[in-house]
């Protein structure tokens, strides 16, 4: 018997942590035992994506707290982790990214010297604080871990480069593809909210800590002059429950015309908000992934990303928070349709919806 642990707490964790989850339950014959742990770091959106993929949690640490600081979130965790892996005993933790739930997780997991299998490793900016904690959290991660499942071959020189040795990295794609494949083969649909009838559809995700502030009032300033400029366009902006985001977003952008400040989607939602989309304007992650998978051309807007593949084969562009940047580049795809079929069309180079299947046959060749 092989008792495999995952570990995530986070809405972008259980969406790439889903099909990992599933695909060890169907292994149940073959000796493996799944457990689930989340932490709580996202509460609702956490929950929501868990019913999506039909997961239920085997331990529930409800760490959530409004507004709690990092500080107050790695005390709790370390400790909650630590009883709840003891108490388990597993052969193996697996967690994902670079989140502090994925931190925490494979530093008590080291301290009951249980293996850690990191899903999605070796992404790197090379700035200790951008994205921050993210960036030191996945280094720290690489340090603990034992399996290193690298998405892409960049990822894997990021590891090698570090001096982590070729044995423990593994070249499996990433399960964010494999997540939203099985979304869009499910048959659905929802309600916008408004109507769309023929306009290009913008959608905006911006959320991270550091655009708080002015970064993320030039950003949602930068979106009028889009759409006052462009009446072809509409713009979504699915506005993150942070109050940091939220008060910025809303006071900005509330009672603009073709401007749409909505509240959080759910996953399923978000896909197949996407997947009728333009193109998309975020600072996110996981959408710089998912997006090309659908054929959109994503805006980045962040000064660095650890996704630097997408932007070398074409699918995805750095354009920073600078207010002329955003405007120009984003009115260079809605008017050049060749300029837009070039990102549209490239290679996506994030997988082919196959990385769950590797990751849990390396674990299975290994432990089992």
């Amino acid at each position: 018997m092989i008792k495999v642990l995952s570990i995530f707490g986070t809405r972008p964790e259980a969406i790439k942590m889903a099909p990992v989850v599933k695909e060890l339950e169907k292994h149940s014959s073959d000796g493996v035992k799944s457990i689930v742990c989340v932490t709580g770091q996202h509460r609702q959106m956490l929950d929501a994506v868990l019913s999506w993929f039909d997961i239920k949690s085997d331990v529930d640490l409800d760490l959530m707290e409004k507004n709690q600081s990092l500080y107050s979130l790695t005390s709790k965790a370390i400790s909650a982790l630590a009883h709840a892996i003891n108490q388990i005993k597993p052969d193996i933790s697996v967690v994902q990214g670079d989140t502090t739930t994925a931190m925490v997780a494979s530093l008590a997991s080291f301290y009951e010297k249980v293996p850690v299998a990191h899903v999605e490793a070796g992404l790197r900016t090379r700035d200790r604080y951008k994205p921050f904690p993210e960036e030191i959290n996945r280094r720290l991660v690489s340090v603990l871990a034992t399996y290193n499942f690298a998405p892409t071959q960049t990822a894997i020189e990021n590891l090698l480069s570090e001096g982590f040795p070729e044995e423990s990295i593994f070249l499996t794609g990433n399960t964010v593809i494999d997540a939203l494949l099985m979304t869009v083969k499910r048959e659905w649909a929802m309600d916008l909210g408004f109507p769309l009838n023929g306009e290009k559809l913008v959608l905006v995700t911006a959320h991270r800590r550091e655009n708080f502030g002015d970064p993320l009032k030039n950003i949602c300033n930068t979106l009028i002059q889009i759409a006052n400029r462009n009446p072809e366009v509409k713009i979504v902006y699915p506005v993150h429950p942070n109050p940091n985001v939220q008060s910025v977003a809303y006071s900005i952008l509330s009672d603009q015309e073709r401007i749409y400040p909505i509240e959080p989607l759910e996953y399923q939602e978000l896909i197949y908000l996407m997947d009728r989309s333009y193109l998309v304007l975020t600072d996110s992650g996981g959408l710089q992934e998912e997006a090309p998978a659908l054929g959109k051309p994503v805006l980045i807007m962040r000064n660095e990303t650890e996704r630097q593949e997408g932007v070398e084969a074409g699918v995805a562009k750095i354009v920073g928070t600078d207010p002329e940047n955003i405007l120009r580049e984003t009115e260079l795809l809605l008017n050049d349709p060749e300029g837009y079929a070039r990102m549209s069309k490239a290679t996506n180079p994030y997988g082919d919806g196959r990385a769950s299947e590797r990751i849990v046959r390396i674990i299975m060749e290994r432990l089992g």
